[in-house]
């Protein structure tokens, strides 16, 4: 009997390249037919192995769910963008490689966000979702999210809304 190992733990340098790659898979699943191609495509190209790394190097906030060595999925987090809402965290976002998805997972990378948030001082926390992201919309509802604004993103021309989600 073999017996998988799963940990969620702030990211490192070294995970850069499986970083990208879950990058990769989860925004092409996620948004393909919701952004136009070319802007997705250009988003996903941007983040590649050496972006994850600086960015993790340069301090940015990082969770991974680590399965055996593979990082199965990954959240971005810090202090709230948007001055306006009353709530000192964020997580920028939080995604799960496809074949991962549905099994509990990103309930638990969601939930060691917010104690990392809480921890270092963040009360309360937001996250925004593409209104046409009918995953993340779900997601977020059913953990219990509360709808506390609206804004609006455009890509390549096209305008979509999205809404914040709160906690407290």
């Amino acid at each position: 009997m073999s017996t998988t190992s799963i940990d969620i733990r702030r990211a490192e340098p070294a995970d850069a390249p499986s970083i990208a790659d879950t990058h990769q898979l989860s925004w092409r699943q996620a948004y393909t037919g919701v952004l136009p191609w070319k802007a997705l495509d250009s988003m996903v190209r941007r983040r590649d192995e050496a972006w994850w790394e600086r960015a993790i190097r340069q301090s940015t906030r990082v969770l991974v769910v680590d399965i055996d060595g593979l990082v199965a999925g990954y959240a971005t987090l810090g202090r709230n963008r948007v001055k306006a809402l009353p709530f000192g965290g964020e997580i920028y976002e939080i995604y799960l490689r496809p074949e991962y998805q549905g099994v509990g997972l990103g309930t638990h990378l969601f939930l060691a966000a917010r104690r990392d948030l809480k921890q270092s001082g963040q009360k309360g926390l937001v996250v925004w979702a593409l209104e046409a992201n009918d995953m993340a919309m779900e997601f977020y509802t059913n953990a219990g999210g509360r709808d506390v604004a609206e804004g609006y993103e455009t890509f390549d021309g096209q305008t979509l809304k999205k809404i914040a989600f709160a906690w407290d």
